[in-house]
């Protein structure tokens, strides 16, 4: 690697990192906001309805008795954090995150952009000196702002529970849906202290995540890394710092601390790593701005302490990476596996608390509640029969019925046998019943099989 760069060539590494971060952030807002707007067939692609007991992924509907989805779900997303913390750090919160996200909007957008209440972008370790009317009239005014933009992220995250089309409807009749506006009130608020006045102690103490990236990392993962090769170590191996600026030869570090300056988290990333580090590389920027005016190049860099310490690339494929990727494919597998035996009739059987009615002519009944569930796009008429048990039939119903698509039928279902079946003087007999459910009106095959028992009574009775 070349340690000197011509002026213009050094100049644009300052902008780099940052100008890439800010586009990212917006192409992640656009699609947070736009992703429960989008549908596919009529359905959401991500929604998680309690309103409706569905799960909606990638336009296919699934109802409660299908959320087996959710497992292989949730195990993908906890291996997909592991590996992209394995593999490249906390990117997800340098880069990613609504926390990051929302205090560059509050921060450096409404506070310094608009607002001038902070001085400089490029000094985090500055406050407003709040003792000034005017300061405090400015962080009123920020907090306002703040808070219609957080009402507006509070009402996304609930467009993923309950669908943008419903969610204006049910906001037009407030006492009649009390407990959304009590969660989007409270996340509103939440929001609020948050990102105006917990801010990076967020990251700091109370993220979880901070806390587990000290577990997966390992000597290869990339994070935000100071060459102390190059600028000379200031702290020592216990963390104590030694001087301000290196006091040995060739060292390249001039002690300027910009990328302390700069810091959201307020650390010194020539310490080492951290957990207060989110990654966002903002340092990198800084301390680039201050090398290119000497023609080098910065002395952070978004690399391994191994290819630091052996001045080596990357090892991207590694035993780990490798283990992750493995799992996640065989998830990836499991799930579309999964969402293809989708069902598009779902069928609910209980018996009622009557265990069995005797009738004329030695004639046993059971009855049965059945809930049909129609999980297709089309409306269709449906019935149903006993599988391989030509003993028992089906008294009512006798006619066939129509179930509209998504909706629900509930019947009230007999089942009657005129032979004895006992095989008990004492007690009665349990006899294993299977049931098929289907659609007549369909080329495709749209049936369920479901088990339930028939009760008859014991000789004795």
């Amino acid at each position: 690697m070349s340690e000197h760069l011509s002026e213009n060539s050094a100049i644009f590494q300052v902008t780099q990192y940052y100008k890439k971060r800010y586009i990212f952030y917006f192409f992640v807002t656009l699609i947070i906001l736009g992703v429960p707007f989008i549908q596919i067939n009529g359905n959401q692609i991500f929604l998680l309805s309690f309103d409706h007991k569905q799960l909606h992924l990638l336009g296919v509907v699934f109802d409660t008795q299908e959320f087996y989805l959710m497992p292989f779900l949730l195990i993908f997303m906890f291996l997909m954090i592991f590996f992209m913390t394995t593999l490249a750090g906390r990117v997800w919160c340098g880069w990613a995150c609504p926390h990051t996200i929302f205090r560059v909007i509050y921060r450096d957008l409404i506070e310094t952009k608009l607002l001038r209440l902070r001085k400089r972008r490029e000094n985090r370790q500055f406050e407003p000196d709040m003792s000034l009317g005017i300061n405090k009239f400015k962080k009123f005014i920020a907090v306002c702002i703040w808070a219609v933009l957080a009402l507006l992220a509070a009402s996304n995250l609930m467009w993923y529970f309950v669908p943008p089309s419903d969610f204006f409807v049910y906001i037009q009749n407030p006492l009649e849906h009390k407990y959304l506006f009590i969660f989007v009130l409270g996340f509103t608020i939440f929001l609020v202290a948050d990102i105006a006045f917990i801010k990076e102690n967020f990251c700091i103490y109370m993220c979880p995540y901070s806390r587990v990236q000290s577990v997966l990392y390992d000597n290869d993962t990339i994070m935000t890394v100071y060459d102390y090769k190059r600028g000379g170590k200031i702290f020592d191996t216990k963390g104590v710092k030694l001087w301000k600026k290196p006091n040995f030869p060739n060292a390249e570090c001039t002690g300027c601390e910009a990328c302390v300056a700069i810091c959201p988290t307020h650390i010194d990333i020539r310490k080492g790593m951290q957990l207060e580090c989110i990654n966002c590389l903002e340092c990198s920027d800084a301390c680039a701005k201050v090398m290119g005016r000497l023609g080098k190049l910065s002395l952070i860099h978004w690399t391994s302490p191994q290819s630091i310490v052996l001045r080596e690339k990357v090892k991207y494929i590694r035993f780990k990476t490798v283990a992750y990727v493995v799992a996640l494919c065989l998830v990836l597998v499991g799930l579309v596996y999964m969402s293809s035996k989708k069902e598009s009739m779902l069928l609910n059987i209980n018996r009622s608390s009557e265990l069995y009615a005797l009738k004329e002519n030695n004639r046993v009944e059971n009855s049965y509640t059945f809930l049909f569930q129609n999980t297709d796009q089309e409306a269709h008429k449906f019935t149903f029969e006993i599988v391989d048990n030509p003993a028992i039939k089906i008294q009512r119903p006798t006619q066939p019925f129509e179930v509209k698509a998504g909706e629900k039928f509930r019947a009230i279902v007999v089942l009657y046998t005129d032979e004895n079946l006992a095989k008990d003087d004492q007690q009665d007999t349990n006899i294993p019943l299977k049931i098929r459910a289907f659609a007549l009106d369909t080329q495709k095959p749209i049936e369920v099989f479901r088990n339930t028992i028939f009760i008859y009574p014991a000789k004795g009775q």
